[in-house]
């Protein structure tokens, strides 16, 4: 009962108010920042190249990092596949779109963590509670925000990571569930108990070494079949578009599924990524924006493509006798050999262990804004340790449906914040273009953006020390 009571409530809150908030405030950015994503994509390119150290804070790529490694999960591999046989080929289209779209509110969003970060020695922390609090006036919000990331994010998703690497492991090689929990949490609570240096540190090795090893096999996948890729474009846009007869369940479960999909891969909106940008540090808050808008491309339309690619060439989604990380699986193993399981099921190791790490700092930066009580800190890393191994032993379905409420509730609640503080991130990235065109690099200065007030690291001699 309880599972179709939150099923429901998912239902109300995916279907009728989410998606269209996320793809109408994903335009409305769109248009009023010009189409940043597109304009400043070269300048993206270039903050991310030129990213270096951090002065003993995070930098701007650990950040970046620590954003993309809770980004990019097991949904990189089996939430396309899930995608594709519940909606067909399609669902990659608005997949795609969705990433285009959001990643005006990832700018957003994360530019406004910047502005109202705090200082906490040599390192920042803020995120959505902090925008709220300081730019809004309204704690209680913050503190609602807090408490449903930290949930979601810090324990729940938590969980289902580690339970995703023990079934694809214990099935794999027949590897006790138990002892890998215990492997994992040892690993996990040796990386979180270093604070968020240590983390940013872990998500700049692990990020590259899921990443790259993964979109090469794809590049490899797609070179041999490099005469198949015009009609598989031509199969993923028609079908998107119910041109032809739907090979999943029809466009509107393709137009669905994509933007669902789409939205829990990226997070463009949705309030976790911004936690992440905080902590940079970097000379104005439109570079580290910048910097975790390109995350979106990264997430769907870099690694989330790899996938679709690779099982669309294999054709072993038409049968329906395979979906999520088993299609996958099928499909790779079609294109380079048996050996596939096992690079998958590193793969997910990787991609989910990431993602614990990162999921775990945004429920400690929230729990933070809550209270200055470091006992709670403590007792918040003993609970991320002790649902890490429950996760690697239960069968979770429940936890998943609660997830699901928890990332949507926290969704509504960041994106009524960043609709009523866009006109702060608009004229924050004005101020950055000016200075571009007089031939500067950017600093940012609170006192000279007008309407901005309660900012604790932006004032003149803040900056001028930095």
């Amino acid at each position: 009962m309880l599972e179709s009571l939150v099923g429901s409530v998912n239902t109300i809150i995916w279907t009728y108010l989410l998606v269209g908030l996320l793809i109408g405030l994903g335009v409305y950015f769109t248009v009023r920042t010009g189409f940043v994503q597109f304009r400043m994509f070269g300048e993206m390119m270039r903050l991310i190249l030129r990213s270096g150290g951090a002065n003993g804070g995070v930098s701007s790529f650990g950040a970046f990092a620590v954003g993309t490694a809770a980004r990019v999960g097991t949904g990189n591999l089996a939430g396309v596949a899930l995608a594709i046989g519940i909606g067909g080929p399609g669902a990659i289209f608005w997949m795609w779109l969705i990433a285009l779209i959001g990643s005006a509110s990832a700018f957003v969003e994360s530019t406004l963590a910047q502005v109202y970060k705090v200082r906490e020695g040599s390192t920042f922390r803020g995120g959505p509670a902090y925008y709220m609090e300081r730019a809004l006036g309204q704690r209680w919000m913050g503190v609602l925000f807090a408490i449903l990331i930290t949930l979601c994010f810090g324990l729940i998703f938590s969980s289902v990571q580690s339970n995703t690497i023990s079934l694809a492991f214990n099935e794999a090689y027949g590897i006790n569930r138990l002892l890998l929990g215990l492997l994992i949490t040892a690993a996990a609570g040796a990386i979180i108990f270093g604070g968020i240096q240590r983390i940013a540190w872990a998500a700049t090795i692990i990020v590259p070494l899921l990443a790259i090893p993964y979109v090469l096999m794809a590049l490899y996948v797609v070179v041999v079949n490099f005469t198949e890729i015009p009609g598989v474009l031509f199969l993923i846009v028609s079908d998107a578009l119910g041109l032809r007869p739907a090979l999943g369940g029809g466009f509107g479960a393709a137009l669905l599924i994509g933007i669902q999909r789409g939205l829990f891969s990226n997070e463009a909106g949705m309030g976790s990524a911004p936690n992440a940008a905080a902590t940079a540090n970097v000379s104005h808050p439109v570079k580290q924006g910048l910097i975790q808008s390109l995350g979106v491309f990264v997430d769907t339309l870099v690694i989330c493509s790899a996938t679709a690619f690779i099982i669309l060439f294999s054709g072993i989604y038409e049968s329906g006798e395979a979906d999520g990380i088993a299609l996958t699986q099928q499909a790779l193993s079609s294109h380079i050999g048996g050996w596939a399981s096992a690079f998958i099921a590193f793969a997910v190791l990787t991609f989910a262990f990431s993602s614990i790490i990162a999921n775990y700092y945004y429920g400690e930066t929230n729990i933070q804004f809550i209270t200055n009580n470091v006992s709670y800190i403590f007792y918040y890393r003993l609970a991320v340790l002790a649902l890490v191994l429950f996760g690697s032993l239960a069968g979770i379905e429940l936890v998943w449906a609660l997830a699901d409420l928890f990332m949507g509730s926290m969704a509504l609640v960041n994106l009524i914040a960043i609709a009523l503080l866009s006109p702060i991130a608009l004229r924050v990235l004005k101020d950055y273009q000016g200075q571009r065109k007089r031939g500067a690099d950017p600093t940012f200065d609170a006192s000279k953006v007008p309407g901005i007030k309660n900012t604790e690291v932006w004032g003149s001699t803040e900056r001028e020390v930095r």
